[in-house]
């Protein structure tokens, strides 16, 4: 493994550990050059998914791209990059569980919606409003007051 900080290649592992859903290895590692800590992560590599774009095309699934608007969601939010990996590891095993290696993007992105709803709804109206593409206010006033009433339930329960 090639250290992100020196760019050195060897390296031990002081800690290693399954994910919580056990889909992974998160190994703790240190550059034997520079000292300096980093994460790795190791999956089992599956068969590849295809995604069907809106316009008809189809791309290798890539899951970097559901991290990094669930990072871009989550900004500035309370939420570690643990979680974030977590929620992108659970919502890559809910797409093979639902398809035959090809899924639509707007289903990958109605996941990404509901997970990140039940993490956390800044996340949430963030993603949403980006991918719904909000045409005017009043749609994304409609979105927030079905969060608004969500909550007042949940605090008369």
């Amino acid at each position: 493994m090639k250290c992100p900080h020196c760019g050195y290649k060897e390296d031990k592992v002081v800690d290693s550990r399954a994910t919580q859903e056990e889909s992974a290895i998160r190994r703790r590692r240190e550059c034997l050059k520079c000292g300096k800590r980093f994460t790795t992560y190791e999956y089992i590599e599956e068969v590849s998914m295809m995604v069907i774009k809106k316009d008809g095309r189809r791309e290798p699934f890539d899951r970097k791209k559901i991290l990094s608007g669930i990072m871009k969601a989550c900004e500035k939010r309370p939420i570690s990059v643990e979680k974030m990996e977590e929620l992108a590891t659970q919502i890559e095993r809910a797409m093979q569980k639902k398809s035959d290696h090809e899924i639509s993007s707007s289903k990958v992105g109605e996941l990404i919606m509901e997970k990140l709803k039940m993490l956390d709804d800044v996340a949430y109206v963030r993603f949403a409003s980006v991918y719904r593409q909000f045409k005017d206010v009043g749609q994304f006033m409609e979105e927030l007051k079905g969060i608004l009433n969500k909550e007042r339930k949940q605090r008369r329960s």
